[in-house]
Formats: structure tokens, sequence, C-alpha cells
């Protein structure tokens, strides 16, 4: 079990993704750059995978690099946290402050990058 509230204090980002989905796994390198160049300073990701296999998720997560929190109930888009965030398709990405408020969805690298920056000198 997850919680949200473990990450408050720092800026997360929320990735919704799956290892079936092309697009998630070609943007996966991004998000891991991301991750190398930001955790150390504050920076968190959370991971929500939409999968139904539990093997081709964790081979997706070892492939791809994947080091940080990785969750799923393995029950694709008829997981309940899809309608929570109103996800209608992957890969879609949350930016929270240190706060938990939602500052960015779906930016584009160089946008979330910047944001990021921006979020960890407050």
């Amino acid at each position: 079990m997850v919680s949200l509230k473990e990450s408050m204090g720092k800026v997360t980002l929320i990735d919704f993704w799956a290892s079936w989905c092309m697009p998630c796994r070609k943007e996966n390198p991004k998000v891991v750059a991301l991750y190398n160049e930001f955790h150390s300073k504050g920076f968190n990701i959370i991971s929500v995978s939409l999968d139904g296999d539990a093997g081709d998720w964790k081979e997706a997560i070892a492939k791809d690099g994947l080091t940080w929190t990785q969750v799923s109930n393995l029950k694709e888009m008829d997981d309940p946290i899809v309608k929570r965030y109103g996800v209608t398709l992957i890969p879609t990405t949350f930016l929270l402050d240190a706060t938990g408020k939602v500052v960015g969805i779906d930016l584009p690298q160089s946008e979330m990058k910047r944001k990021i920056q921006e979020l960890l000198q407050k």
C-alpha cells in the first residue's frame, strides 16, 4: 500500500503507464533522466501501472530501469485510481508541488524539467 501523503514535502510526479503501452515505454527514458537529475534534490516519482499481467509489468520495470515506487492493482483501465484521476489514456502524468497540489498535467519534457527546477528552489 502506497499513499501520496508519504510524498508530502517533495515535488512528485505521478506517472500512469503500462508495459504494453509503446508511447509509455518511449517516455520512460525521459522519466528516468528526470529522476536521476532531481531525486537527490527532493523530487519523487510514483508510477501507477495499468497492466493486467504482473510478469509483463515487472519485466518492463527492470528493462526500463524504473527504480522508484511502482504500484499496480493489475486491473488495467478498470483500476479505481484511473477514475479518481480522470485518466483516459496513457501515458498521463501529474506533477505535484510539495503540498500535493497538481501544478501540471502532461507537461512536455522541457517544460516539466523547468517546472521541477522552479518547484525545488522554493
